[in-house]
């Protein structure tokens, strides 16, 4: 009976310290969801045959800077193409545009590209031979090569009456599209 007693008293025991030792909890479930969806990126890249990019390459917000650009006499670098006719004179440069692609599909892209203002002194611009304006996106390629250097030169053509010291400063504002 002893033995009992002892036991009943020990089991007594156990259960009081559980209680005390008891924390009180809380739970939950945390439901997690994603879907992937294909991406381009698009980065400029000085081309060998070209100016070097002054800034900004392997970005998307590169700098071409050809520098004092004039009919006649040197220029900034010999890789900078000028040609005159009898009243204008075009400097042109070479410049890669990479897009990459991820997680899609896709065979190729499409690539526009558009001035951020209206040109100065009557100057004209193209990029890959195709006339850009301010004033609309112009298609530059309808099927470009994804992870593969393109090259869109860019081209300036001034008329000979543009004053010196006028500046050609201006943005070309690129959007590639997955096709």
């Amino acid at each position: 009976m002893k033995k009992v007693m002892l036991l009943t008293i020990f089991a007594a025991l156990m259960m009081i310290s559980s209680a005390a030792v008891a924390q009180t909890t809380a739970s939950g479930t945390l439901t997690v969801t994603a879907t992937v969806t294909g991406s381009i990126n698009l980065v400029f890249n000085s081309d060998a045959s070209g100016l070097a990019l002054s800034s900004g390459a392997g970005t998307n917000a590169a700098t071409l800077a050809f520098g004092n650009v004039s009919a006649f006499g040197a220029l900034a670098s010999p890789n900078i193409v000028r040609t005159t006719t009898a009243t204008t004179f075009t400097v042109s440069s070479a410049v890669d545009v990479l897009v990459t692609k991820t997680n899609s599909a896709s065979a190729n892209y499409s690539l526009t590209a558009q001035l951020g203002s209206a040109p100065a002194g009557s100057s004209t611009w193209t990029v890959g031979g195709v006339a850009v304006t301010n004033t609309s996106a112009a298609p530059i390629t309808a099927t470009g090569t994804y992870a593969a250097n393109s090259n869109f030169p860019v081209a300036i053509t001034v008329p000979f009456a543009t004053p010196s010291g006028t500046s050609l400063n201006n943005t070309i504002n690129y959007v590639a599209t997955a096709n």
